[in-house]
């Protein structure tokens, strides 16, 4: 093999192994290897095996690899490795993390880790795979993804966990101060409404959100006892859409297809007056849509678990106008999610 040629193999090594990759860190977590470690310092991997219930052999196996990847490291002493998490896992995979992604990494490896089982289907089909992975028709689409309280609530939680990394940027990517009254519609676990309410003390934010996810937030997320957040409970689909000064739709638009989207932002566009303003927040993709490569991988994942997908710029520009909206803007965050403003 030539110089070129050895890095080719090398490169399609990486892509044939990556799922290996994701599938080692969300066991990891699974089984709580990270959790452990944090609260108990340096452990063999005997001893690891044994708290958490686990063959030793594949511990060994499991906890090599996050060493080579970077989630742990490890110390010889009197002949045996110790191992530790290292910034990273405790940041991001441990439960009790600053920035934990805990919860979305179970929401992955469970749900849309299984829906991929199914992604030459779901290209062939051109729809989601919620009927052969579940055995959950998918004609109401978030029947399907809120199949159970045990579902509904991880994916709370990972939402709750993205936006502890990314909602700060794109609530600030705009001045959102001449907008007091705030409707969050589809907010989920009000991760955005208290950064609102953080950010811009004198605005008031209402969650429009279906009753049972409401119920939801309400016993698990006590931080949204907070008198400038409330909620409204509704189908922003079916309902009427009350008077505000600005509609936030985070990870909303890129659930539907085009002319979905359209209904809803001409729902929001008949119900706000002069000078309104919806904020979207989604992940963007380059206007040629050959980048970037989350964005594209996040877009097939919309195809493989639900009805839409990831736009460009000009794509949501061209919903916004045929829905009746003039101005626009977007902003690149420097993060996943991006932001964009748009005013009647």
């Amino acid at each position: 093999m030539s110089f070129a040629e050895d890095l080719d193999y090398g490169l399609f090594n990486e892509y044939l192994n990556g799922f290996m990759v994701s599938k080692a860190m969300f066991t990891a977590c699974e089984l709580g290897v990270f959790d452990l470690l944090e609260s108990e310092g340096f452990l063999t991997f005997n001893v690891i095996a044994e708290r958490l219930g686990t063959n030793s052999h594949g511990m060994e196996q499991l906890l090599d690899i996050c060493v080579t990847l970077k989630l742990l490291k490890v110390e010889m002493k009197k002949g045996k490795a110790l191992y530790q998490n290292t910034e990273l896992a405790t940041l991001y995979l441990t439960k009790s993390g600053p920035k934990s992604q805990y919860n979305m990494l179970l929401y992955m490896s469970k749900t849309t880790y299984s829906c991929w089982n199914h992604l030459t289907e779901a290209i062939r089909e051109g729809k989601n795979q919620y009927m052969r992975t579940f055995g959950i028709p998918s004609d109401d689409l978030f029947e399907a993804i809120y199949r159970s309280e045990e579902e509904l609530v991880k994916f709370m939680h990972g939402l709750h966990e993205i936006w502890s990394i990314n909602g700060r940027d794109v609530i600030t990517a705009f001045d959102l101060s001449p907008f007091p009254l705030i409707y969050d519609l589809g907010g989920c676990s009000g991760a955005l409404a208290k950064e609102c309410i953080t950010l811009y003390p004198e605005c008031q934010v209402t969650i429009f959100e279906k009753q049972e996810v409401v119920q939801v937030a309400r016993k698990h997320f006590p931080l949204l006892e907070e008198p400038r957040i409330g909620f409204h409970i509704g189908d922003f689909f079916r309902d009427a859409i009350p008077e505000a000064d600005l509609y936030i739709l985070a990870r909303i638009l890129h659930d539907w297809a085009d002319k979905k989207c359209i209904q809803l932002l001409t729902n929001i566009h008949q119900a706000c007056k002069p000078g309104c303003g919806v904020l979207v927040v989604e992940t963007l993709l380059a206007e040629d849509k050959r980048g970037p490569l989350t964005s594209q991988l996040y877009s097939m994942n919309m195809l493989v678990q639900t009805e839409g997908k990831e736009r460009t710029p000009t794509e949501y520009q061209e919903l916004f106008t045929q829905a009746g909206f003039q101005d626009f803007q977007f902003k690149k965050t420097g993060k996943i999610y991006d932001a964009i403003l748009a005013r009647k």
